[in-house]
């Protein structure tokens, strides 16, 4: 061995062992005394459990960090959406997604044991499921955005759903055609309320704007705005405001995120509003710097190569 790679194996052997970061609760279905399978030999957990597979049957139904209605959404669990439950206890059930991975606790009633594979998704803002073909019926209820449906048969104007109920034929797209531009899409949601946690046209939040738009577009997105900045894109270096900013881009601050219309415009669900707007990046930077926000990243979706 030579004098340098004896230096070097020396260095290696005295460097400081690299502490591991630790899961984030939020996409890691980990607690002291439950954990799932897949985490067996990373973290401590009394038990570890594979979980059983379940569907959302609500048109959206809250996820909170405790079995407690008073607590804050983390984000919202939309009809036909697929997840793993791992405890049920008391009307809750603490469960993971699989579309994002998020964990968290939502009502046991919520939850379907029996799994319809879906064929289609929602493609208009919102729709109504009907108990017949019939737009007079009154609605069984609302289907958001990115809602996933198996329709059993179509024709006419509506679908009919594998476990009943119609939808317009017009709202509903099969799960193989995505939308062109997921700009549009997030366009589509100027006027809806804020709501934290929210990912519907009743009400929705800055990141869930920018994942459910990305969704719909056939583009996979993590829920919450600093995994968005970590995982999404590849970084633009401009300054706060920058003429070279394009249609598409994401543009970040601490805790906030939105999306740029043109060169110029920034639509984003945001509490200054308390709605989604599309306005001037300009004016969103100056009123944010007040309080001593800036802008930490703008982050440029590349698309895969055919």
């Amino acid at each position: 061995m030579s004098k340098s790679e004896a230096s070097k194996k020396a260095g290696e052997a005295k460097a400081p062992l690299r502490p591991e970061m630790p899961l984030d609760p939020r996409r890691n279905a980990l607690r002291p005394d439950l954990a799932a399978k897949y985490l067996e030999g990373k973290v401590t957990a009394s038990r570890f459990l594979e979980g059983t597979p379940g569907q959302i049957v609500w048109s959206a139904v809250p996820l909170r960090k405790g079995a407690d209605t008073a607590l804050g959404l983390e984000t919202e669990a939309l009809f036909g959406e697929s997840l793993t439950i791992y405890e049920e206890s008391n009307g809750w059930a603490w469960v993971q997604l699989i579309r994002d991975r998020y964990v968290g606790y939502i009502p046991s009633d919520a939850i379907s044991r029996s799994i319809a594979t879906p064929t289609h998704r929602v493609q208009a803002l919102g729709t109504f499921l009907y108990p017949a073909p019939d737009i007079k019926t009154p609605p069984i209820m609302h289907l958001p955005l990115n809602a996933v449906l198996q329709v059993r048969s179509s024709g006419g104007k509506f679908v009919e759903l594998a476990h009943g109920g119609f939808a317009s034929i017009r709202h509903v797209t099969p799960l193989s055609r995505t939308a062109r531009d997921f700009v549009e899409i997030s366009e589509r949601f100027i006027g809806v309320p804020y709501l934290w946690g929210g990912r519907t046209r009743i009400g929705i939040d800055c990141s869930g704007l920018v994942q459910m738009s990305l969704h719909a577009a056939g583009i996979a997105a993590p829920r919450d705005s600093d995994m968005q900045q970590a995982e999404l894109g590849v970084s633009v270096p401009v300054s706060e405001v920058d003429e070279g900013l394009l249609r598409g881009d994401l543009v970040f601050w601490k805790g906030h995120v939105g999306i740029m219309t043109d060169g110029i415009m920034f639509v984003h669900a945001n509490a200054h509003h308390m709605m989604v707007v599309n306005e001037p990046l300009s004016e969103a930077v100056q009123r944010n710097a007040k309080t001593g926000a800036h802008i930490t990243a703008v982050k440029r979706l590349v698309k895969p190569q055919a």
